[in-house]
This record gives C-alpha cells, structure tokens and sequence, in this order.
C-alpha cells in the first residue's frame, strides 16, 4: 500500500514538474518567439507575408516562391505557459554589426575576415573592406527560423554575390551623363582631364562610393521577405588595389591630379580676366553716361527757351555771357570792320 502511494506521489510530483514548472517561459525585451505545436508553427489564418508591405520590393517572378505564412509573435514578457508537445522558438531582434568579409562557415577565408577580394572589370583583383548592419525581421520569423537552414549565412553569402557581381561589371557616369540625369550643375559638363578619372575601375569605385552602398542597399531591400533579415545599412569604406600596381596607380594619380589642377588654374585665371573686363566695360558704360547727361540737360533747356520766343533766347544767351566775363581774368572780342 505504502509503494502504491510513494508511485502515487512521485507520479504527481513528475506531472507537475513536467507540465507546470518547465512549461513556464518568458521572453527578453530584445527576443521574440515563435511557438509550434507538433513541429508546426502558430500561424495567423489567411495572412502570407505578400500582405506586408516589405513585400513590395520583391519582383514579380519571386513572389510566389517567398510567399511565407504569417507566424503568431509571442512579444516580450511572460511568464507564458507551453504544453509538453509544443516547442518555442526564440530569436533576437537586436542589431547587429558585422566585418563584410567574415565567412560564417570559414573563419580563415578572406584573409581571416579583414579583406575581401573581388575582380573588377579591368581584371584587377582589389580589396575592399566594411561593415553590414543587420536585424532579423520581425515580421517574417517563418523564413528566418524555417525557411532557411543557416539564414545569416545564405545572406551574407547573398549579400557578397551582389557585392562582386556589381564591382565587376561597374561603370562611373561620364559627367555627360550625370548632367542628363540631374547629378552636377553646367560646370560638371566641361570635360576636365583626370578630373573623373574614368577608364580606371579602382578610381571609379573610389569616386563612387556614396553610389555602390546606395545601389546595396537597393539590392538589399528584398532580403526581409526573401529571409527574413534587414540590412539596416551596408557600408564599404576601403577598397585597395592590389600590391603589385599601388605604385603604378599612385604615378598614375599623381600625373591626373597634376594636369586636373593645371587646367582649374587656367579656367580661374580666365574666368578673372573676363570678371574684369564686364567691370572696365561698366566702369566705362557709366562715365560716358556722366558726361552725355549734362548736354542732353542743356539741350533740354534750350529748346524750352527757343520755343519761349527769340528774344528769351537771345536774353539767355546775353546772361551766360555776363557770367564768363565776370569769371574771364583777359577778353578778347572781335571788332567788326
């Protein structure tokens, strides 16, 4: 009787450590959960993520192939409560900040992920070196937990594919160019010699920076609805040429540099000769004003007298006369024979 009880007892003890205390949970502030039931997650009825609107950067063509439920998103707090056959899955939403060259599968590779190398389109291999700031995605935790194997790994693995497909096939805008798309004003449309340094892909990419982040993180835009992860920023901050043609490349910036800064000495020294010639032109314009304005005054004032009669005339003309011999020190008058 004694052991039928003591079984009694412990098989208590066992339900109520098995079904109430260890099915007790909580969830950080920087977490969120993710509950399945049978192996299969709680999902929201009728709701796929092609109802977000992180959606709408993916292409026509894809939409059907990353359309994930919608999953039920257990929030921060707890304590909640699991059955024994349902199974949480946790994930941190804090962002992150990785070195662009990692290799989460090999730590070796990319030199031990400082450099990550890439060819450009004039076959030189370059170094570039940067950051990635990423989170995972809130609303699709289905593609980040189940959609994907090793989700951090396929992006970034995503991430660099684009990176080198856009190194290789990248081309600086001629300032042409950027002039018809609305980059620049006028002055950026008179070719300046080594200023843009076309032709040279490392000094194109150089140049252009601002734009190949800015082209990532277009690129990047879909990787939410694909897997569930956001590029909060891709930044690139080196790219170096290989060692063998730093010198060379130096020489070659150094001549362009030389001949860019003769050429802006030319057109400012232009640009102040033409500044000063308007302003002799001016200058000029207004003195010859000064000295016509008096005599079209006096012309003014003696067709008011003539049209006053001759005599009125005549009496002017007698006045100005006394005027100058007051002022005359000698007067010599003519003498009528």
């Amino acid at each position: 009787m004694q052991i039928l009880i003591g079984a009694a007892i412990g098989l208590l003890a066992w339900f109520v450590l098995r079904f109430l205390v260890m099915g007790l949970y909580t969830v950080d502030q920087n977490e969120r959960a993710v509950k399945t039931s049978f192996g299969r997650a709680v999902r929201v009825p009728g709701k796929t993520t092609l109802d977000d609107p992180m959606a709408e950067a993916l292409r026509p063509e894809e939409r059907e192939r990353y359309n994930y439920p919608q999953v039920r998103v257990i929030p921060p707090g707890g304590p909640y409560f699991k059955m024994p056959w349902e199974q949480i899955h946790k994930v941190s939403i804090a962002t992150m900040t990785i070195n662009m060259a990692l290799d989460l599968e090999d730590p070796t590779a990319n030199e031990r992920g400082t450099r990550l190398e890439a060819v450009t389109k004039d076959q030189l291999n370059t170094g570039l070196t940067g950051q990635i700031r990423y989170r995972v995605s809130e609303s699709n935790l289905y593609a980040f937990l189940f959609g994907i194997k090793k989700p951090f790994v396929h992006v970034m693995a995503y991430f660099v594919s684009v990176l080198r497909q856009r190194i290789a096939n990248f081309e600086a805008k001629t300032p042409v160019a950027a002039a018809e798309a609305g980059v620049g004003g006028a002055a950026d449309i008179i070719p300046m010699a080594g200023a843009e340094m076309t032709g040279i892909s490392i000094n194109d990419l150089r140049k252009n920076l601002r734009d190949l982040n800015e082209y990532m993180d277009a690129e990047c835009r879909a990787t939410p609805a694909r897997y569930g992860v956001i590029f909060d920023a891709s930044l690139i901050t080196g790219i170096d040429p290989p060692d063998e043609v730093e010198s060379a490349l130096a020489a070659i910036n150094t001549a362009h540099n030389q001949v860019s800064s003769d050429i802006s000495l030319a057109q400012a020294g232009a640009d102040q000769r033409v500044v000063q010639s308007r302003r002799a032109v001016e200058i000029e314009t207004l003195r010859a004003q000064a000295e016509v304005e008096p005599i079209k005054s006096l012309a003014a004032e003696l067709a008011e007298l003539h049209r006053g009669g001759p005599a009125v005339l005549g009496a002017y003309l007698r006045n100005v006369r006394l005027a100058l011999y007051d002022k005359a020190a000698q007067i010599y008058l003519e003498v009528s024979k």
